[in-house]
């Protein structure tokens, strides 16, 4: 299963992170170690985290086109309307 998933920062409520894993516990200790674990540098700056939502998908190139879509303007507004 791939997993998309949404972040919000408890230190900034209105940031989010987006992203797209296999394993949604490890990259939420990853996202929330900061520094060089992170491999985000927005993540970095804006944790600790949250999880907000994850969403599975078998399919790993529909898991990573709806990351890609919340990503995006219309997808944003998705996210902060059902989020």
């Amino acid at each position: 299963m791939q997993y998309v998933y949404v972040l919000q920062s408890l230190k900034f409520p209105d940031k989010y992170y987006t992203g797209c894993t296999h394993n949604v516990e490890e990259r939420l200790k990853r996202h929330n170690a900061g520094g060089a674990d992170s491999q985000s540098r927005h993540s970095a700056i804006y944790g600790p985290w949250k999880l907000v939502v994850h969403i599975g998908f078998e399919d790993k190139a529909k898991a990573f086109a709806f990351e890609k879509y919340l990503k995006s303007g219309s997808g944003r507004a998705f996210s902060k309307k059902h989020f």
